[in-house]
């Protein structure tokens, strides 16, 4: 029965992508760009690891020379580092398409298996499953390929350990416990948010079942001292275990090399919870501005990740106001109601959760609207229960009018749940199946970058710090051949450039600038770019434009980039594939930069492209910012 649930899930899964396998997994995906491209570095760097031996958790091909922490971003080393094989023979782009593709039907799965201990008709479980591992939320993280709350398959099995545990007890304390903690242990490589979410919502959880107990009167005591020292038991052994197998980790994320502190993103705030709406609008919050677009998707939006829909929302109440003593639908319909009100965002005036959780070390890290991955699935087991009601019950309150069996049960159980899910359904189909993107190289990424030799740093542009990540997809489809200096994610904010932070806020407008002119090449340009560089030990820069792709995958100007870099390094580069190149960068020893005057560089550009096409890689450009002499300015050393 679980093949033909899970295959079916699967077979959802592969409608879902598949614009990815109808036009080559291995080359198509949502975007070589964005978060997209953050997460083919993410699949690429454990197989680059793997094969050469070195640490998985740590790595200076990005944010050369400091390195990046795998383990304090969402580097889902629990999916990557299982799918390893996958990357070595097809490439991180199917790694990725791959991941995307188990990870709803996974989580489905484990979700129905689950509620299936709740439940005794299947089909509801299939349908608590369904809304579990295809709720808004997951559909909204996979638009964005934001694996660390898609991959949520694990959770339902934490809970069902913890449900033997605290409550069946019909298998050994320690047996139960060792489980939970290898589950513990692997949800914190698939995102330790997650798994910090998941430690408060157990206690208040363990809290919920103790008031329900107490509420039975002195049954409902006794019952609890029953159970208690084999709770006990199994917790302390999940609990201890788990602390034993995480310790390194959780060091090695806190406080080893390139480890991320404080806020780990610093607009926490704007990415925030939701809002009452959220859950019964389907506007579309993330908008189609370039924003969103800069996130790496640019088919349809999606609709909120919270949205409920008032359907789903009736069906809920009402079954639990006409089974109101069934205890599952009690314990469900309160943790439904925490995880709603945690996953609200911080509102002036408004006592809520947040308002605790942002004055909390580490807990301080959790964006609220993440309680709502395990309100869904609180939702979903309770919609599975009140199915469950309809089929057994209906029928025989019929039966005294005159009509009975259980065809009529299941009728009366299928039309709930379409009021349920329909809603969903019709907000969230007309954008699916997700848009594809080829991930495309620049011709010097596709064929010159594989071969350089060992010890290159460079310096891309759009420097993947830029806003615009699609660098970090070049190194990943070239297999790491080659270091770079920044990055994406939270730890290519402005605040963690230290000292190179004006040449990296420089390059950022230089490759990305919205409302914001584009650097001039002033001396303080010059000056915070090569200290940049400098601080960096960057010794290729390189310029590769796409001449057919946007600016959101070849940064504003990429001309203008080359003239600007030019008056940087003082020299000229040589074109080498496409593309303006400079080797052997060395801004202590080798030329002054030459600082232009205002208007220059639009000047070189454009006389430049009068000459030529506008994608032409010349070194006209180059030439005619180094006939300027920089006497109006004064070189730069």
């Amino acid at each position: 029965m679980l093949a033909l649930v899970g295959g079916s899930y699967l077979l959802l899964a592969v409608v879902l992508w598949w614009n990815a396998w109808a036009h080559g997994a291995s080359n198509h995906t949502l975007c070589g760009c964005g978060d997209p491209a953050l997460f083919l570095w993410f699949f690429q760097w454990p197989a680059t690891a793997v094969a050469h031996l070195h640490n998985p958790f740590y790595s200076t091909a990005l944010f050369h020379p400091g390195g990046i922490n795998l383990l304090s971003q969402t580097s889902v080393l629990g999916i990557t580092i299982p799918l390893v094989p996958v990357t070595w023979i097809w490439g991180p782009v199917a790694a990725l398409n791959v991941a995307s593709t188990l990870t709803p039907a996974l989580s489905a799965c484990a979700a129905y298996y689950l509620i299936h201990r709740f439940v005794r008709w299947s089909p509801a479980a299939w349908v608590g499953g369904l809304l579990y591992g295809f709720s808004p939320f997951v559909l909204s993280s996979l638009e964005f390929a934001h694996l660390m709350t898609a991959a949520i398959m694990l959770l339902p099995l934490i809970v069902a350990a913890l449900d033997e545990i605290l409550v069946r007890q019909e298998h050994a304390a320690w047996k139960v416990g060792l489980v939970l903690a290898v589950l513990l242990f692997w949800q914190f490589f698939l995102s330790s948010e997650l798994l910090a979410v998941l430690v408060m919502l157990v206690v208040i959880g363990i809290g919920i079942l103790v008031l329900i107990g107490l509420a039975g009167g002195s049954a409902g005591r006794q019952r609890i001292r029953a159970l208690a020292p084999h709770a006990l038991a199994g917790l302390a052994i999940g609990a201890g275990v788990g602390a034993v197998l995480l310790a390194y980790p959780v060091w090695f994320a806190l406080d080893g090399p390139a480890h991320l502190s404080g806020l780990i993103w610093p607009n926490i705030e704007a990415l925030g919870g939701f809002v009452g709406g959220s859950f019964v609008s389907p506007e579309i919050i993330h908008g189609s501005n370039v924003y969103a677009k800069l996130g790496g998707y640019h088919g349809r939006q999606l609709a909120s990740a919270g949205y409920l829909g008032w359907g789903l929302i009736g069906v809920l109440a009402g079954g639990w106001l006409i089974w109101f003593r069934d205890r599952r639908l009690w314990f469900f319909g309160l943790l439904l109601a925490v995880c709603v009100l945690c996953s609200l965002g911080e509102r002036r005036g408004q006592l809520q959760p947040a308002h605790l959780l942002a004055h909390l070390p580490l807990l301080d890290n959790v964006i609220e609207q993440r309680f709502m991955i395990f309100g869904f699935l609180a939702a979903a087991t309770m919609l599975a229960v009140i199915l469950e009601h309809m089929r057994t019950e209906v029928p025989p309150v019929l039966a005294l009018h005159g009509t009975g069996g259980q065809v009529v049960g299941f009728v009366a159980a299928t039309g709930v749940g379409a009021l349920a899910l329909v809603p969903i359904v019709v907000t969230f189909a007309p954008a699916l199946p997700y848009g594809m993107q080829p991930v495309v190289l620049p011709r010097w990424y596709a064929t010159v970058a594989p071969k350089l030799p060992p010890g290159r740093v460079l310096l891309s542009y759009p420097a993947p710090f830029s806003g615009i990540q699609v660098a970090m997809a070049w190194q990943a489809v070239d297999v790491m051949s080659y270091s770079q200096a920044g990055g994406g994610g939270p730890q290519g904010v402005p605040k963690r450039a230290g000292s190179a932070r004006p040449g990296y806020e420089t390059l950022r407008r230089l490759a990305f600038s919205v409302n914001e002119s584009q650097p001039s090449g002033t001396r303080a340009d010059l000056s915070s770019v090569r200290h940049a560089i400098a601080v960096w030990r960057v010794n290729t820069v390189v310029v590769a434009p796409q001449p057919h792709a946007n600016y959101l995958l070849q940064g504003h100007d990429p001309t203008y980039a080359a003239a600007f870099m030019t008056a940087v390094l003082g020299r000229l580069p040589h074109i080498s594939a496409g593309a303006w190149v400079w080797d052997d960068v060395n801004v202590a020893h080798g030329p002054r930069a030459v600082p232009q005057s205002a208007g220059r560089l639009d000047a070189c550009v454009a006389r430049d492209e009068r000459g030529h096409a506008p994608s032409a890689v010349t070194l006209s450009v180059a030439r005619c910012v180094l006939a300027h002499s920089g006497s109006h300015s004064g070189s730069v050393s």
